[in-house]
């Protein structure tokens, strides 16, 4: 938006008499104001335009000045409520409104956005600029066609507007339009993002991989890795660090780009004041912030031990809920496993940190990362004393508000801690918590899911994204070897099966050897699963909850553990479900252990035995001990800030802190 340098006409401006002066003095400090706009030097800015306002408070043009002003300043609220007077005043002031909206999009608050843009009178002209923020409000709001509609309105004034092409991008991968979606990051970074291109280009290799679409994957991994590499030390920019994570294998660069990003969705926020260290109750106030305490992987791994955290009386906890009201019996039992459940999606981020302070929250959890939908700014406001990343995104955060990240020593060990921003809180077992209620695999036949009754299945059920032409190399490898064998795996989407079945050709293996089993239900999952052989993982990104889903299912499984936290998931969970020897650490190894597993029926029915006795007393599903742990590590993390302490490795393998 630029500086309004058109005074507005009102009758006053040319009144004679004593009030002249005043209004002349109100004239020279908007002057003053746009000059010092135009220098960069916006505080000086503010200072002046609110002079003016002072003397001539009805006046749209300082009021859009003074709220533009505010806005470059960080001060986003009061910009708003700036503008909104000026909407007041003349409700078809579309610039207004826009500056209103931009205000209301830097707070989260986009369904009000939306609500906004779309009162503005009809006979308005809407601008290129209306058109961006609705299409962004729209996204933002999960109104995808919508907000498509939008950005094309948009682009027809102004084709050549790179932000609409990414967000046109982003909404068609949200409707699941994943050629459409690559179109766009293309055309986006033909045109030039700037330092956006890091973003645009990881969202374009990643639903490369989520279609299995590799014709160009090796160069666009390249110069993906080639954008991450040239990020300045200090860089402030938007990153897609969830595809760094699962399509590269280097643990600095993850670090390198998550700053860049935590940094990014700090930008506009003022952390409040320091909490003194303050002796702790005899209940530590938790909070949890997710927008995924509804039917969804973090829920079911976590649910038993909310239950459990919720039941004992040395903790009170309270979730922050962002996500979806999906009505779902899930959704119910965290409601009933919490001291006090917050909706907080139509809050900004805030308004969310001061409802945590006054709740006096004195351990906050992010269970979102860099993760769809995550809304670290809350913990950019340094919310509470103490705030750690945990479950929901496998690997740093980068960000300095951050004070622990929650993993183990087989995951995340100490040796590896100048890969993480925070303090590493081990954990003396597995990181990953289950839940011992969910259904056991129940009696089903091959024969129902389509499997051939007498082949040897080698089971991939990883999301589309984690396969990679190096790993289906060493898949395809394997089925040549295998005669007998077949390759079964989950069919994520409608447009990734026909592309692996011609890879698959490519690489000399009958196409019909591949076998896509359909999304199903929890149960009806678990019970086939079952019906595997052996569940061969992925790199570098393994199998997490899925991979419980396999052990707790009775299916041996064989990973590849790499230097990364996301590839060393599956070797934790087969260390606390007693078979570590099923971790291997080179690919030769890897396939030399499928090798095995597949020509050893026996060794393959003893592992099944071990793991269905396992369910009651491995460590990986002992539900009560596990969140047993996890509260010693709250505690523990919460007793150095009551101390005084700084922030410090913490790990209860060696006692309460090493």
């Amino acid at each position: 938006m630029a500086i309004h340098q058109k005074p507005v006409k009102t009758p006053h401006k040319t009144h004679n008499g004593p009030g002249a002066e005043v209004l002349r003095v109100a004239h020279q400090n908007w002057e003053s104001g746009v000059k010092y706009a135009k220098s960069g030097d916006w505080p000086k800015a503010q200072a002046a335009f609110d002079k003016a306002v002072k003397v001539q408070p009805q006046d749209a043009l300082y009021l859009l000045n003074l709220a533009r002003a505010q806005m470059k300043n960080g001060t986003v609220n009061q910009a708003h409520l700036t503008a909104m007077k000026v909407i007041a005043l003349q409700p078809d002031n579309a610039i207004a409104v826009e500056v209103a909206c931009e205000c209301l999009n830097r707070q989260n608050r986009h369904v009000e956005s939306v609500g906004l843009l779309e009162r503005l009178p009809q006979h308005v002209t809407r601008s290129a600029q209306y058109w961006q923020l609705l299409g962004e409000s729209l996204f933002n709001s999960s109104q995808y066609e919508k907000a498509i509609s939008a950005l094309f309105e948009g682009l027809a004034l102004e084709m050549d507007h790179v932000l609409s092409h990414y967000r046109l991008g982003l909404s068609f991968n949200a409707l699941g339009l994943k050629n459409e979606a690559i179109e766009c990051f293309r055309t986006a970074l033909a045109l030039g993002m700037g330092p956006g291109d890091l973003a645009a280009q990881g969202m374009l290799t990643f639903i490369e991989r989520e279609i299995c679409s590799w014709q160009h994957a090796k160069t666009d991994l390249v110069v993906l890795r080639g954008l991450a590499a040239k990020l300045p030390a200090h860089a402030i920019a938007w990153a897609s660090v969830f595809a760094h994570v699962t399509v590269t294998d280097d643990a600095q660069e993850h670090l390198r780009v998550a700053r860049s990003c935590a940094r990014f969705q700090a930008r506009l926020v003022e952390p409040f004041a320091p909490l003194a260290p303050r002796a702790l109750g005899e209940r530590l106030r938790v909070g949890f912030v997710s927008a995924d305490f509804h039917q969804h992987a973090t829920a079911i791994l976590m649910a038993e031990v909310f239950e459990q955290l919720n039941a004992d009386p040395r903790f009170e906890v309270t979730m922050y809920s962002h996500g979806p009201e999906d009505g779902s019996p899930m959704r119910e039992r965290l409601k009933r496993a919490c001291a006090k459940f917050v909706k907080i999606d139509a809050f900004s981020d805030l308004q969310v940190a001061q409802m945590v302070r006054q709740d006096s929250i004195e351990v906050l959890v992010d269970l979102k990362g860099h993760t769809r939908g995550s809304r670290l700014g809350i913990f950019g406001h340094r919310a509470a004393p103490v705030q750690a990343s945990f479950l929901g995104f496998p690997g740093t955060t980068g960000a300095d508000y951050m004070d622990y990240f929650i993993g183990d020593a087989i995951a995340s060990p100490l040796d590896h801690a100048n890969n993480y921003s925070e303090k590493l809180a081990l954990m003396p077992r597995c990181y990953q918590p289950n839940d011992r209620q969910r259904s056991k695999p129940q009696p089903c036949t091959r024969e129902e899911v389509g499997l051939p009754r007498d082949a040897l299945v080698l089971c991939g059920f990883n999301q589309p994204f984690k396969l990679s032409p190096e790993v289906f190399d060493v898949w395809c490898r394997l089925l040549r070897q295998l005669p007998g064998s077949v390759l079964w795996l989950l069919q994520w989407n409608d447009q990734s099966s026909a592309p692996l079945r011609a890879e698959a050709e490519a690489r000399g293996v009958d196409p019909a050897r591949l076998f896509f089993a359909p999304r199903v239900g929890a149960k009806e999952h678990m019970s086939r699963l079952a019906l595997a052989d052996v569940f061969i993982d992925t790199w570098p990104c393994n199998a997490h909850t899925t991979a419980s889903d396999a052990l707790w299912a009775g299916v041996p499984l064989v990973t590849y553990a790499g230097t990364t936290f996301a590839s060393r998931v599956a070797a934790s969970l087969l260390t606390d479900v007693g078979l570590p020897e099923l971790a291997t650490t080179t690919l030769a190894d890897y396939e030399a252990q499928v090798m095995q597993l597949a020509s050893d029926p026996a060794r393959r029915q003893a592992i099944r035995d071990h793991l269905a006795h396992a369910r009651e007393t491995a460590p990986l599903f002992d539900s009560q001990s596990y969140t047993r742990d996890f509260g010693r590590l709250l505690w523990a993390m919460a007793e150095r800030w009551s101390q005084g302490q700084p922030c410090d490795h913490i790990s209860l393998i060696d006692g309460p802190s090493s």
